[in-house]
């Protein structure tokens, strides 16, 4: 009997050390000839980023380009985040990029950009070039470099810029999970097991206006929600053999990528903004140019806008509450638009 429990831990001993000397053998204290102490896991491609309003974004790109109507120039200042969450890390739960998302988002519907969130660099070229300190290759080559003149009037100025933020992150808005264990306490018995599984449901929000540069008028405001769910189910089992104690779990997890849907919201505002400055009806403006009588005012649930066109009989101003309007997998419009 002793001997056999002697065996026993002497075999669990030498699993252990074998899975010791298998992790030892991935990782070693001296570098290797590459100059790496160890080879990075995982070789996924580059992908694109899409969210299911892009297609709708180069709906109305192609909608402009068809019909020769021009874009504003737009510019895009601070999209914050007002939420002040903090993550358990100490760092910010929601991105700090909205901005850097809604030029994206600008660029897809082919709206004219100009920048004025950074312009660190081009104030500093423009106040060398005002002392004479930059020059640029002339007419004669390397040999004729003549200094940078400034130019009154050369950076043109934007029509409208967006603007606004992150303004809503509501955790657990509803949550829900089962906790299943059967067995019994009898160490003859077979296996013990045990289920769980948890749900909740969280949303995030964004307020946005469009403002016209010169005026200063509020031209158009769109606030929009998104919710976001996450899940995790895990199963286990629990035996007695032989005088030995086994136990075996695995789960499975996964949360909806919040900054993700902060890019879908952004992009879904954009639209809405790109459709009312191109005079666009709706998403059937990617099929044909005939007429879409929606109906309704300037005034929709998510906000008040002056038209930028005389269309508002057949603007997108009563439909910009509709959650399958402009989604490629829910506005059949938009799906087809794409072949």
């Amino acid at each position: 009997m002793i001997a056999g429990r002697t065996f026993r831990r002497l075999r669990a001993l030498g699993v252990a050390g074998s899975a010791a000397a298998l992790l030892s053998g991935c990782i070693s204290a001296s570098a290797g000839p590459n100059g790496q102490y160890a080879a990075p896991i995982g070789n996924a491609p580059v992908t694109a980023n899409p969210t299911p309003y892009s297609a709708a974004l180069y709906c109305m790109a192609n909608y402009a380009r068809s019909y020769n109507l021009p874009s504003p120039r737009i510019a895009v200042a601070r999209i914050a985040d007002y939420t002040g969450t903090v993550s358990a890390d100490g760092g910010r739960q929601i991105t700090g990029g909205a901005s850097l998302m809604a030029m994206t988002a600008l660029a897809k519907s082919g709206a004219r950009i100009v920048e004025r969130y950074d312009t660190s660099v081009s104030e500093m070229e423009l106040r060398y070039a005002n002392n004479r300190l930059i020059g640029d290759e002339g007419a004669g080559g390397a040999e004729d470099v003549q200094y940078r003149r400034i130019i009154a009037g050369q950076v043109p100025g934007s029509d409208f810029y967006i603007v606004g933020g992150i303004t809503e992150v509501n955790y657990n808005i509803r949550s829900g999970g089962f906790d299943l264990a059967a067995g019994q306490a009898n160490t003859d018995t077979p296996l013990s097991t045990a289920f769980a599984g948890k749900a909740y449901v969280m949303n995030i929000a964004i307020d946005l206006r469009l403002v016209q540069t010169t005026t200063l008028e509020v031209v158009d405001v769109v606030s929009y929600q998104k919710q976001i769910v996450g899940r995790e189910i895990s199963a286990g089992i629990f035996d007695f053999l032989d005088g030995n104690v086994f136990d075996f779990s695995a789960g499975e997890g996964g949360l909806e990528p919040v900054q993700l849907a902060v890019r879908a919201l952004i992009e879904r505002a954009t639209v809405e903004f790109m459709a009312n400055l191109y005079g666009a009806p709706g998403p059937e403006a990617c099929l044909s140019a005939g007429p879409d009588p929606l109906g309704g005012g300037t005034v929709g649930p998510t906000g008040g806008y002056y038209p930028a066109y005389t269309n508002t009989d057949t603007n997108n101003g009563a439909t910009r509450a509709d959650p399958s309007r402009w989604h490629d997998r829910r506005d059949g419009a938009v799906r087809r638009s794409r072949y």
